[in-house]
């Protein structure tokens, strides 16, 4: 493809985008012994967290709740951002406010709020984002270290 490197502020910009429109993601937990589960699972973006919604008897749940960590990966291998998150909250469906149940409802086709059993949503929030299509942008693929964009994106001044 060999298209130019883009600079830190369009990558975030891009990466800002790709959260708010991307509807899916691959979330990768791991047990506490380090054996991972990876698995696709929808999420809405609020600006500063992933809100993901999964039965509690998942894996995914499990692992989540037990190392408050996950990685997700969004977009082709070809333009990839990865994101190192930790879980700061789990919300019992019955206590999320409708509005957001409705807008994750409304963008990723899925209500948990009407499945059978434990659905709890999930706010998860980035440590770490890198982002890259190619080689070229691969020396400065970090966009967010420490819960710090390393440039305060144009959205958010």
């Amino acid at each position: 493809m060999n298209l130019p490197a883009r600079s830190l502020d369009r990558r975030i910009r891009d990466t800002l985008d790709r959260l708010e429109r991307d509807v899916d993601a691959w979330f990768a937990t791991a047990d506490p012994a380090g054996l991972p589960y990876l698995m696709p699972l929808s999420f809405l973006w609020d600006g500063q967290a992933l809100l993901i919604s999964t039965a509690r008897t998942n894996p995914t749940a499990r692992f989540l709740e037990a190392t408050g960590k996950v990685r997700v990966a969004l977009g082709p291998t070809r333009d990839v951002v990865l994101i190192d998150a930790e879980l700061r909250e789990v919300i019992p469906a019955a206590e999320l406010p409708a509005e957001v149940g409705d807008a994750f409802a409304a963008k990723s086709g899925f209500d948990p709020r009407e499945q059978r059993g434990a659905y709890p949503y999930y706010r998860v929030v980035p440590r770490q984002i890198q982002a890259w299509r190619e080689v070229n942008e691969l020396a400065e693929r970090d966009l967010m270290l420490d819960g710090r964009w390393l440039n305060e994106p144009d959205t958010l001044r």
